[in-house]
């Protein structure tokens, strides 16, 4: 027996601060964790829409509904085609005046070089325009001239991923994903984003690729430049005409393997590259009904084929490509691309490869601009011309141009733009931009303003951090835009 009863009674522990939250420490880092947990699901159930092709509302109201890109791979010579420059027929033979910048040709420059074509002016701009592109010139009232685009990739590799992507080292969604995961696609039953005849050079798929952006965004080839039309022209048709089954047996098929697709989603926990792959497979069932009537391109009028060139072996490649991007344009699709490759890189041989690449597409341009304009598209068609880069004003190997990223030109028409109106310049020799320099960022941030997206606002959550096609740059160029 206890002799003590008041022992029975033990005080209990004191409980310190320090010990309580020694105790609780593993508590509140739980809940702090399932804060993070809960946020980061919010933003990837954001960033997986159901539909994720489905139509949105842009920022604002925008100027230009789709865009059609026509791309001149190699760099075609701005100082040839749309930059005069009266010191060069001046000083034609004479030593650089300048240092010359960073070049992809490290050998010593050669003299100044005058434009191997003359200039005349057109329209009631009066914008002058070479020899090279007279088809072109005719369409003049309607081009937003400028003179002072600005990279920084001096090889092609990079300048066209930089062109492209915004970006000239790393692997980034590119425009036309950009523009498609801002806006959707107005027609379901087609991909938002296509690519007709792309490089599978200098970046190849990367160049259309949506990255870290869900795979619905990134771009469908269309053939690519190593073929001739002739050799795919039909492939879309045959392989989306279903000629074995019904489409009630099509969609139980599809269905069936959904399924499947579906339960092996949720046990990788939506697995971006799978769902990419499901959304395809609905796409290419979708695209049965309307895919192959936009692909025949032989049904337009007489007319038609001979103001884009079709019916020239000379010009019919190029026309069947920007005859394509109207038909598309036409049934809703957001972002075309053709490009006319790899034709425009004349380290020698300017004048007579330059004459050749452009007399193939100069017609089926002009074309494409006047039949845009005719139908009505063109005021909420954004037409954007453009090579990675210009060329230098001295000669390279006696009758060639180097590489020039520092000051060249390229234009927009319809969608918003200005119409006859000059950009920016270049300084006396068309070396380097010197007034209005617009950088491929802001050239990027110019096109998703007149798509009625603002650029800092249209960023994706990857790894960590908010992307952006301007990463942490871009100005919008306010004096051209209509």
């Amino acid at each position: 027996m206890n002799d003590n009863p008041w022992k029975l009674l033990r005080r209990p522990p004191l409980v310190t601060r320090r010990s309580m939250l020694r105790d609780t420490a593993c508590g509140f880092g739980f809940l702090g964790l399932a804060g993070l947990m809960a946020e980061q699901a919010r933003i990837e159930a954001a960033s997986k829409p159901i539909a994720p092709l489905a139509s949105k509302l842009p920022h604002f109201e925008p100027r230009a509904k789709q865009v059609i890109f026509l791309f001149m791979h190699g760099g075609p010579s701005s100082i040839d085609i749309l930059d005069p420059k009266p010191r060069l027929y001046r000083d034609h033979g004479k030593p650089l005046p300048i240092t010359r910048p960073l070049a992809f040709d490290d050998s010593p420059p050669g003299p100044l070089m005058k434009p191997q074509w003359d200039f005349k002016r057109a329209g009631e701009s009066g914008i002058p325009v070479s020899d090279l592109f007279p088809h072109v010139r005719t369409c003049v009232d309607d081009l937003c001239v400028i003179r002072s685009m600005v990279g920084e990739g001096v090889d092609h590799g990079a300048a066209l991923l930089q062109t492209f992507t915004g970006s000239s080292t790393f692997t980034r969604p590119s425009l036309g994903s950009w523009a498609v995961y801002g806006l959707g696609t107005e027609n379901q039953n087609l991909p938002g984003y296509l690519t007709i005849k792309p490089a599978l050079s200098h970046g190849g798929a990367k160049n259309w690729s949506s990255a870290f952006l869900p795979g619905a965004y990134q771009g469908t080839p269309i053939g690519h430049s190593g073929l001739k039309v002739k050799d795919f022209k039909d492939t879309p048709i045959e392989y989306l005409v279903q000629r074995g089954f019904s489409p009630e047996q099509q969609r139980y098929e599809l269905d069936m393997l959904q399924n499947i697709n579906r339960r092996h989603a949720d046990l990788r926990r939506h697995d971006p590259e799978l769902e990419a792959r499901i959304q395809a497979y609905e796409l290419a069932f979708r695209m049965q009904t309307i895919a192959p009537e936009a692909f025949e391109v032989e049904k337009e009028t007489e007319e038609t084929k001979k103001l884009y060139g079709l019916d020239d072996d000379l010009t019919s490649e190029f026309a069947w490509q920007c005859l394509l991007a109207r038909r598309l344009a036409e049934r809703g699709v957001r972002f075309t691309q053709c490009t006319h490759s790899y034709k425009w890189d004349q380290h020698s041989q300017l004048y007579e490869k330059h004459t050749e690449n452009a007399r193939q597409v100069d017609k089926p341009i002009a074309g494409l601009l006047k039949d845009l304009k005719a139908r009505g598209m063109l005021e909420d068609t954004l037409v954007i011309w453009a090579g990675e880069f210009g060329r230098t004003p001295v000669s390279q190997g006696g009758d060639g141009r180097d590489h020039n990223p520092y000051g060249y030109s390229i234009w927009m028409a319809g969608g918003g733009v200005k119409r006859g109106f000059i950009y920016g310049a270049t300084d006396e020799i068309g070396y380097h931009a010197v007034e209005d320099r617009m950088h491929i960022h802001d050239f990027h941030a110019t096109v998703l303003h007149l798509l009625g997206l603002d650029h800092e606002k249209l960023t994706y959550h990857y790894s960590g951090r908010d992307f952006r096609l301007t990463d942490v740059a871009g100005v919008v160029a306010k004096k051209i835009l209509a």
